[in-house]
């Protein structure tokens, strides 16, 4: 006859071992589901990226009828993590009222940039940082804060087609030469662009 002792050991021996089974195989599928989305990731991207982009700027200064203007930008990023990349930017625009202002200015900028869905084709992303903006011949110049948002698309492997739109807040109240009001000077960007990606092993 089975002691009452034996019988408690033998189902808690039981029930530990049946713990413990259904915590490896959550790890192990943990952990697959990790190396499957890594692999997703390096489908489609890649640790390093070159940035390119055009579109248009605008102005929120002291004057009134602000135009839209050109804009161009190039850059580099590096991925930390599949979610997150730390990315480097020279940007060329213009800014411009209506028929008496029209000026050129360039800014380098870093950002940390925050993926929502990286392991997928498609997916939106945030992004913010700081840069130092310039005009022409660095004639004047200013500290800024930037942040933006905007979707990716993988159109081919390695390649992604983007959209953007990024608020620039300049620590300065005279990119439109006037200083007007107790508030800096503004102003937004817009883009499409292209991310190509490589680096990385399977």
């Amino acid at each position: 006859m089975i002691s009452k002792h034996r019988v408690i050991f033998l189902f808690t021996f039981m029930c530990l071992v049946c713990i413990n089974f259904s915590f490896s195989q959550e790890q192990n599928s943990r952990k697959e589901k990790l190396i499957i989305n890594r692999l997703d990731f390096y489908d489609y991207r890649g640790v390093w990226g070159l940035d390119v982009a055009a579109g248009n700027s605008i102005i929120n200064g002291d004057y009134q009828d602000p135009e839209f203007e050109i804009y161009f930008r190039g850059g580099f990023k590096y991925h930390i993590t599949s979610h997150l990349n730390v990315n480097a930017t020279y940007n060329k625009y213009n800014l411009a009222y209506k028929e008496f202002y029209n000026k050129g200015f360039m800014s380098f900028d870093l950002n940390l940039e925050l993926l929502l869905n990286p392991f997928g084709r498609f997916t939106p992303y945030l992004y913010a940082g700081g840069g130092y903006n310039a005009s022409n011949y660095f004639e004047e110049t200013s500290n800024k804060v930037q942040g933006g948002f905007g979707v990716e698309i993988i159109v081919l492997e390695h390649l992604g087609l983007k959209i953007f739109g990024e608020y620039n807040h300049a620590f300065t109240d005279e990119l439109d030469e006037m200083i007007a009001g107790d508030t800096d000077d503004v102003f937004y960007r817009i883009g499409l662009g292209l991310n190509v990606y490589f680096g990385g092993q399977r």
